[in-house]
């Protein structure tokens, strides 16, 4: 079997710092595998895949100015298309076998001590690296008042406090990744930023609003037709956004905004007896 290696998206940040430079470079050059896939398309990602001492390696066609140069394959992929779509074009033309349908191995995760699923909850992630991302203090309380009695779950990692009133709780940087898992595949309804957490919910669970200020949903929203997209002040179907009429240049999600993605919520996660 062939040793394959991925070199994925994201920012390959401290690696240019002098006293981590040379041993990561060692460790990179040890790796020497058949096939390397450079997801990223960055003139960087593919001189670290050049590197690694890969025999074959792959790229698309939308990679940037400079990055072809190092790869053996190319991938056609439309640069307009989803992201999902065109990773797929990658592997297939590094000689991967793509089926009709698109399965997505996630574990079950690991349950939280002392947290019961019971009363039904929502689950939040707010919080995102991007810039001008992650939900405002005032939108993350605006959500757990409107949605009260019922239980709000705030997940993430941010440096900022909230002042969670009494149905929120707050696990902010309090999870691992297993853990988070398993609250998303809890949660009655998840709501989420633009991040990796929204792409897990889309992959489990078609109960989700994932919300995009500058990003393109069709481009790199959730891989599922059945979830939910906010974008400019507007709802849409995931399976929608084919022919929906959406403003590339969106806006930022106002405290105004919840009690609107609230109406869609509130029918999916009825209010418990025991808690009204």
């Amino acid at each position: 079997m062939n040793h394959v290696h991925f070199f994925p998206r994201g920012d390959f940040q401290g690696i240019g710092a002098p006293t981590s430079l040379l041993p990561w470079l060692k460790k990179t050059r040890d790796i020497r595998p058949d096939v390397a896939l450079d997801f990223q398309g960055l003139v960087r990602s593919a001189l670290i895949v050049k590197i690694s001492g890969a025999k074959e390696i792959y790229g698309m066609s939308d990679a940037r100015v400079g990055s072809g140069w190092f790869y053996d394959g190319i991938a056609k992929v439309d640069r307009s298309g989803h992201a999902v779509d065109r990773y797929l074009k990658l592997a297939e033309c590094a000689g991967a076998r793509i089926g009709e349908r698109l399965r997505c191995s996630i574990p079950s995760g690991d349950p939280l001590q002392r947290f019961d699923a019971y009363p039904p909850f929502v689950l939040l992630h707010p919080f995102a690296q991007g810039e001008r991302k992650s939900l405002s203090t005032a939108a993350i309380e605006e959500f757990c008042r409107l949605l009260a009695p019922t239980r709000v779950v705030v997940v993430g990692e941010a440096r900022r406090g909230i002042d969670a009133p009494e149905n929120c709780i707050n696990l902010t940087n309090q999870t691992c990744l297993l853990q988070l898992i398993w609250l998303i595949r809890a949660a009655r309804f998840v709501v989420s930023v633009d991040s990796g957490p929204m792409h897990i919910a889309a992959a489990v669970t078609a109960n989700l609003l994932s919300i995009h200020t500058w990003t393109d949903p069709r481009r790199i929203g959730p891989y599922n037709p059945d979830a939910w997209i906010w974008k400019h002040g507007q709802l849409f179907r995931v399976g929608e956004l084919a022919t929906a009429k959406i403003r590339k240049r969106g806006r930022r999600f106002r405290r105004k905004d919840v009690a609107f993605v609230v109406e869609l919520i509130r029918p999916l996660v009825p209010i418990d007896p025991m808690l009204a």
